[in-house]
């Protein structure tokens, strides 16, 4: 069984390199898990596609191309529709996998790699519901997603790519999507007066502001940074420049990383603030933690 799934996780593979897709055709309830199948890999970076059985021999074929690979589902191995379209899947396809429950029958015979999923019984009473059978197919095709994903090097960011919407989409948004930028984001100079930077920080209600020179990042002052300023120096404080008292070496990141690694640097470092930069060290925007709420990442 294990050479099996191997063998099954390089067809899919090649099949990708070749940019052909997965086509995951399955009857009744089989199709139903099909479907699911179908939908995972692509989400994990495998084109896939389901395909009606019933369906496939009014037309729907012309969804099958060369270099394809199909997955067929049939817990009897037998299913009618099924085993009407074996010779065209076989003439246009690169390769055919099935998941049976009976290693005899005529899909796991005529298959280029054939995956058992038999259980002892079913669950239902009178043994004939598909009910384990089907949650043995799902988790065995949720395992070939997954091992195809992982041997592709699929990265949490590629799955954000593939999930934009919904609250897993805000949690693997990109930094750039939530990031202040333009005119709201608060800037001062070395030489600027303190005054002058708690104004710009009250303006922008970021309760921060960066320091920059020709529009690089050289440091960073927040309401804790003059908070700690007054404590060490009393009225003398507020005499200083804004590079004098400014953090040199604030944290940033990069405004292609995820927004949740944003808010574990800022948990990390119990800070409410990151200021995002470029490869060059300019300023392009600030996250701030409040952004990460109001998207739901806590």
């Amino acid at each position: 069984m294990a050479a099996d799934f191997e063998r099954a996780v390089e067809c899919v593979l090649q099949c990708g390199q070749s940019r052909g897709r997965v086509v995951v055709t399955g009857m009744g309830k089989s199709g139903i898990i099909a479907q699911k199948i179908a939908a995972t890999l692509s989400s994990t970076g495998s084109p896939a596609l389901f395909l009606h059985p019933a369906e496939a021999v009014h037309g729907d074929l012309g969804m099958l191309a060369r270099g394809d690979v199909v997955i067929a589902l049939s817990a009897s191995g037998e299913t009618e529709e099924i085993l009407r379209l074996l010779v065209n899947i076989k003439r246009i396809g690169d390769a055919l996998i099935s998941f049976s429950c009976n290693m005899q029958s005529t899909l796991a015979q005529t298959s280029d790699v054939a995956l058992d999923c038999s259980v002892p019984a079913e669950a239902c009473g009178m043994g004939l519901a598909p009910t384990a059978s089907t949650t043995a197919m799902l988790a065995l095709g949720d395992a070939l997603a997954i091992a195809v994903s992982l041997k592709k090097g699929f990265r949490a960011e590629d799955f954000a790519d593939l999930h934009p919407g919904g609250k897993l989409g805000k949690r693997l948004a990109r930094v750039r999507q939530l990031m202040h930028s333009g005119d709201d984001v608060p800037r001062v100079h070395r030489g600027t007066s303190m005054t002058d930077v708690i104004y710009e920080m009250s303006r922008k209600k970021l309760g921060m502001t960066t320091v920059e020179d020709e529009g690089k990042l050289v440091g960073v002052l927040s309401d804790g940074d003059l908070r700690r300023l007054l404590e060490r120096d009393g009225p003398d404080g507020l005499k200083k420049t804004a590079g004098q008292a400014m953090n040199v070496n604030p944290r940033t990141i990069s405004g292609e990383e995820l927004a949740v690694r944003a808010l574990s640097t800022m948990e990390e470092r119990k800070i409410t603030s990151l200021v995002v930069v470029n490869e060059h060290g300019a300023i392009e925007g600030v996250v701030h933690l409040h952004d990460l709420w109001e998207t739901e990442l806590i």
